[in-house]
């Protein structure tokens, strides 16, 4: 008998979501047919693993139509419900098309409270991802009530305090989940690639592509108050037009071989956005966790566990002055590094992939519905962009 696909709901902000499926879905059973909703489907361009993609309207800040509809309350049980969007109304009948089209054994929301309450009213079993936040209100909650399992691709001690038992006892840890896959080079080893000094003090910046970038100005200041490191900043800035530049700092942009760079520095200073934490772990580097603005305070909370766990210290806010800087770089390099070390997990996406397919298998055993036909295991991949 054939398996029913699973299919995923990715979200499009930034490359995170997309990196994290692709690493869980290489790890499902070949015989398992996958399919993936996303608004940005070349996300997935060059994707190893046959799947089927589905390409959905991008509904996010399209326009409300009248003033009137713009005036009416969200429900409190739902975040981003507009009235009058076109775009809302043509990608939930695409997914609701969808899921009646292949039946998958599981529908996997990565993330959305509103799609996962969707796939409940449609009478699909969803699996949510969580993600770190202020996430008790009634829109989460009630997502994850109705999904049947809960997946965090985080190691359990990451865990907030404040997260009801309920939820915790539904949600399968998966032990952090790192995407990158390259070779992690020693100290000196990565220092001789890139030709960098192998005695000086360097400090590596990194920036992600989920916000509006990392601060210059800041940067400005610690480039100055720590005169006799290399600062190096990988990824985006935002500028104010006042900043002036330093020898010492210099802006790489968007880099290959992030690894190397990691494994080169003496500190890490860097978001807390799910991979760019996992992926200093799993080099096992000094870690400064400066948090990025979220939706539910998603960062903040989860450099506030990261801080107390022993395995970063925390930057409440960017320093404004000279002073601080020193006594920031030193903190960190005094912390444990096995604290940080532990919260990766090279199993991670393995172990999100088991728990999946074994949902997909349990859920449905017994069943007498007739099985959709897979394509042969020697197919070649499915790239199919449906609209």
């Amino acid at each position: 008998m054939t398996r029913q696909p699973i299919s995923f709901f990715i979200h499009h902000q930034g490359r995170g979501h997309a990196n994290r499926a692709m690493a869980i879905i290489r790890e499902l059973p070949a015989e398992r047919p996958v399919t993936v909703l996303c608004a940005r489907p070349e996300l997935f361009d060059g994707f190893d693993r046959p799947i089927d993609l589905v390409a959905l309207p991008n509904m996010i800040g399209a326009p409300v139509p009248a003033p009137g509809l713009f005036a009416q309350p969200t429900p409190e049980v739902m975040h981003c419900v507009p009235l009058g969007v076109e775009k809302t109304r043509s990608t939930m009948r695409a997914i609701i098309d969808h899921l009646d089209d292949v039946d998958p054994a599981l529908f996997v929301v990565d993330v959305s409270a509103e799609i996962a309450m969707l796939a409940r009213i449609a009478s699909v079993p969803a699996i949510s991802l969580r993600m770190h936040g202020d996430r008790t209100d009634p829109g989460h909650l009630g997502a994850y009530q109705a999904s049947v399992g809960l997946l965090a691709p985080f190691d359990r001690t990451l865990e907030q305090d404040d997260t009801p038992d309920w939820v915790q006892a539904a949600t399968c840890y998966t032990g952090g989940l790192c995407t990158t896959l390259d070779a992690i080079p020693t100290r000196e080893a990565a220092r001789a690639k890139l030709g960098l000094d192998p005695t000086q003090e360097i400090i590596v910046v990194l920036t992600g592509g989920g916000g509006a970038g990392t601060p210059y100005a800041p940067l400005t200041m610690a480039a100055r108050a720590v005169p006799d490191a290399l600062w190096l900043v990988l990824g985006p800035t935002h500028r104010e037009g006042h900043e002036t530049d330093f020898g010492n700092l210099r802006e790489l942009g968007w880099v290959s071989g992030v690894t190397d760079y990691i494994a080169a520095a003496d500190v890490v200073i860097a978001s807390a956005g799910d991979n760019t934490v996992h992926e200093i772990a799993r080099v096992g580097r000094p870690y400064v966790c400066a948090p990025e603005w979220r939706y539910f305070s998603e960062q903040t909370r989860k450099a506030e566990r990261l801080d107390a766990l022993g395995a970063a210290v925390m930057l409440r806010e960017w320093p404004g002055a000279l002073a601080p800087w020193r006594s920031i770089l030193d903190a960190a390099k005094a912390l444990d590094p096995a604290a940080l070390a532990a919260l990766y997990d090279a199993d991670a996406a393995r172990n999100a992939a088991a728990y999946l397919e074994a949902m997909a298998v349990d859920l449905w055993a017994g069943s007498t519905r007739p099985a959709a036909t897979s394509p042969a295991s020697d197919a070649p991949p499915l790239m199919a962009v449906v609209s």
